[in-house]
């Protein structure tokens, strides 16, 4: 016989469509759904059109964005022209640098579909959340490195293979 705890915390269908939504996304899979109804009031969701500019390179990273459905175009600048870095697709996270206090965006984003639906999560309350609760800052954070491991890993397997194309020694800057 299973007995019911009354004092466990439910969850409305909303609600729960949400956590599982969000728990595919990389910096939120570790995060029980406890964890995760902290961040659901503060998710806004924006729809964009095509070719909508999300965010430029050197913009302050006050927010922080998951695809809920659409295409965004990751690209830099060089010079007079943009190249791309890829496009990111429903359930994905970008913008990830505003986890870290005072950072600008390294990239553009810009939408590559016809539109696209975002929520959006303002920096100011994702830095509130970590204040009052550090395990999830500390789930959130090691996630985020684990991605940024997982990123160089594929920056220097692309090295590796197109060997010559770029000077790598400008990754790490001046040691």
């Amino acid at each position: 016989m299973k007995v019911l705890n009354p004092f466990k915390k439910t969850y409305d269908h909303k609600q729960m469509v949400l956590f599982q939504f969000l728990k595919e996304i990389k910096l939120f899979e570790q995060l029980s759904f406890e964890q995760l109804s902290h961040f659901i009031p503060f998710m806004h969701m924006r729809v964009y059109k095509k070719d909508e500019v999300v965010f430029f390179r050197d913009d302050p990273s006050h927010a922080l964005y998951l695809i809920h459905k659409g295409e965004i175009s990751l690209t830099i600048d060089i010079q007079d022209r943009f190249e791309s870095l890829g496009i990111l697709a429903g359930n994905k996270s970008f913008g990830d640098n505003a986890l870290i206090p005072e950072a600008r965006r390294i990239y553009n984003a810009v939408v590559a579909s016809e539109k696209a639906q975002i929520y959006v999560i303002p920096q100011i309350n994702i830095f509130e959340i970590f204040d009052h609760y550090p395990k999830i800052k500390a789930k959130v954070l090691e996630s985020y490195t684990q991605q940024q491991n997982d990123y160089m890993a594929r920056l220097f397997s692309t090295y590796k293979t197109n060997f010559g194309f770029f000077d790598l020694g400008h990754v790490y800057g001046k040691m």
